[in-house]
């Protein structure tokens, strides 16, 4: 591989994370306005439905992360080879 397609790669990478980052941002403030919601519309004492959507938007940010940071690991070419040839890289 030359550096070029080590840039491109690694440019990648570091979308994916940044993405990753933005996302659990918009995660927390989705969650704090649906508890908002359900704190003003049934009380400290109702059913607490936010826990629905919360783990529903866990599931996929745990996903998103996998994907931006171990994913690159995991379904690593170089790694493979590296086995392959004897030098294990763990």
């Amino acid at each position: 591989m030359d550096n070029q397609q080590r840039d491109e790669i690694l440019w990648k990478i570091a979308k994916k994370r940044a993405a990753f980052k933005q996302s659990c941002v918009v995660y927390f403030f989705i969650n704090a306005f649906l508890t908002g919601v359900w704190f003003f519309s049934m009380g400290p004492w109702g059913y607490f439905w936010p826990k629905w959507p919360m783990l529903g938007l866990a599931f996929g940010l745990a996903i998103q992360y996998f994907d931006a940071y171990e994913s690159n690991k995991v379904f690593s070419a170089e790694d493979e080879y590296n086995k392959l040839k004897g030098k294990s890289t763990y």
